[in-house]
């Protein structure tokens, strides 16, 4: 019994051994077979990642390092952007005509690859956020743009959120305003006359009764003939200072900041101790209309030692000097002139020096997303004008408390840079973004609108006898 035990032991560990040597002859076989040249990988390479692609680190600049660097160089497509716009072709007289380009061909655009149209300098820039826009929306769809893609322009109107209107509104005002003889009426007005024409005889502003149309009238004086009859659109403005409420107002249109013209100050580490000047201010002392309170101040603070309270304009090296002055000070004065507002709130945020806002009336940009108290100084016009008020409530605003808002303007500062290309969070991507946050309600005023739009245009149709033709979507 011992002896057949044993042999049958025997014969299971040759199986076995048997059974082991086979497989390993099968392996180094097929590893054989695969590594050959001449015979087909059962896995094909080529649908591997290369190790280049895997590398992190590349020597060849054809590949990007990472993939932050991959997502800021994508194509700007439109299902990407959070707002879509429908651009009329308006003749170029409406835009880049005034600033003297000729149109090459047919099209009405210049061909922003070969080069763009430059706009004037000086005060014009103030308002010229007509420009930096119409830029943006014209090379969207440019394969070549590496700009952010917030909003894409779209070449049908039923895919739009929006239809943008480009009149360079500001600059016709600031260019074309007066009338020159034997003429009665100015080119501004004549193109204003034009654009309402154009507008309201558009299908596309009849569905909505202009509600989704955007209009760029951000100089104070700019659309005055035509602003009273297309005041269903949303209007992107400096202030609502010269509007009647029922034509401009925060619920449908859009505040958008100056474009500034001091320097922005670049690298600043100027700190609390490094700007010797309590209180800025550098402008026209003497206004009109609401304007008057300049005037008081600068009589209550003109002999303040730490403050300077001086006349100057834009002559005379007057950016360079007002950029410095305020590069060199704790606090910025914004007061109401004609306006509510001026360019001079956006010199100071760029500068750095926290602004100090006298203006009861002022509205300001994307205040639905920034909070402005943790960057500016708010003072109601009738307690600066107290004796000693506005002093003594700068001098209670210690370091710590200044260098904290300090910190804050050297973040918040990219959102009122003007600029093409256009670049993340700039004030360009900012507008589009408070554009796109007024859609909703506009959509719902529009559908309310339609709601009997498309019963009575039938019952039109058919004559009044009451039978209906067919409707599309009933």
């Amino acid at each position: 019994m011992a002896e057949r035990n044993h042999q049958l032991g025997f014969a299971i560990r040759k199986t076995l051994f048997i059974w082991f040597a086979m497989a390993i002859i099968l392996v180094v076989a097929s590893m054989l077979y695969l590594g050959s040249t001449g015979r087909p990988h059962i896995i094909d390479r080529n649908l591997l990642p290369s190790e280049k692609a895997l590398s992190v680190y590349e020597t060849d600049d054809s590949y990007f390092r990472n993939m932050t660097q991959l997502q800021s160089l994508k194509i700007c497509n439109p299902d990407n952007a959070i707002l879509k716009l429908y651009m009329y072709d308006l003749p170029p007289e409406f835009h880049f005509g005034l600033l003297d380009w000729k149109p090459d061909g047919d099209s009405v655009w210049p061909d922003l690859r070969r080069k763009i149209p430059n706009y004037p300098g000086g005060l014009n820039l103030q308002h010229s956020i007509e420009y930096w826009l119409t830029l943006d929306l014209l090379s969207s769809t440019d394969p070549a743009r590496r700009s952010p893609c917030t909003a894409v322009r779209v070449t049908d109107p039923g895919q739009a959120d929006l239809i943008f209107v480009p009149f360079f509104s500001s600059l016709s005002y600031n260019r074309y305003s007066k009338v020159i003889p034997p003429e009665k009426i100015s080119q501004n007005t004549k193109l204003q006359q034009n654009l309402v024409k154009y507008v309201t005889s558009r299908e596309e502003y009849k569905r909505s009764n202009g509600r989704d149309h955007v209009i760029l009238a951000h100089h104070p004086n700019s659309m005055l003939d035509a602003r009273s009859v297309l005041f269903p659109c949303v209007f992107i403005l400096s202030d609502f200072g010269r509007y009647n409420p029922n034509v401009a107002n925060l619920e449908k249109d859009i505040i958008a900041p100056y474009k500034h013209l001091a320097k922005t100050y670049v690298n600043d580490s100027a700190g609390y101790d490094d700007r010797s000047t309590l209180l800025y201010f550098r402008g026209a002392i003497y206004r009109k209309e609401g304007g008057n309170i300049r005037q008081e101040l600068y009589y209550l603070l003109r002999n303040e030692k730490e403050v300077e309270f001086a006349f100057g304009s834009i002559q005379a090296n007057g950016i360079n000097k007002a950029t410095q002055g305020m590069h060199g000070s704790k606090f910025c004065l914004n007061i109401a002139g004609d306006t509510p507002s001026s360019n001079r709130l956006f010199d100071a945020i760029v500068s750095h020096c926290v602004p100090v806002i006298i203006s009861d009336d002022i509205e300001l940009p994307f205040e639905d997303v920034l909070d402005y108290s943790e960057f500016c100084i708010f003072v109601r016009a009738a307690d600066a004008t107290k004796e000693g008020y506005l002093m003594g409530l700068l001098k209670g605003i210690g370091k710590e408390r200044w260098s904290v808002m300090w910190e804050r303007l050297k973040e918040v500062d990219k959102y009122f840079e003007y600029r093409y290309p256009s670049e993340s969070d700039d004030a360009v991507q900012m507008i589009w973004k408070a554009l796109a946050r007024k859609v909703p309600a506009i959509r719902l005023k529009v559908n309310r609108l339609r709601r009997y739009q498309r019963f009575g245009r039938a019952l039109r149709q058919s004559g009044g006898d009451g039978k209906f033709p067919v409707i599309d979507g009933f």
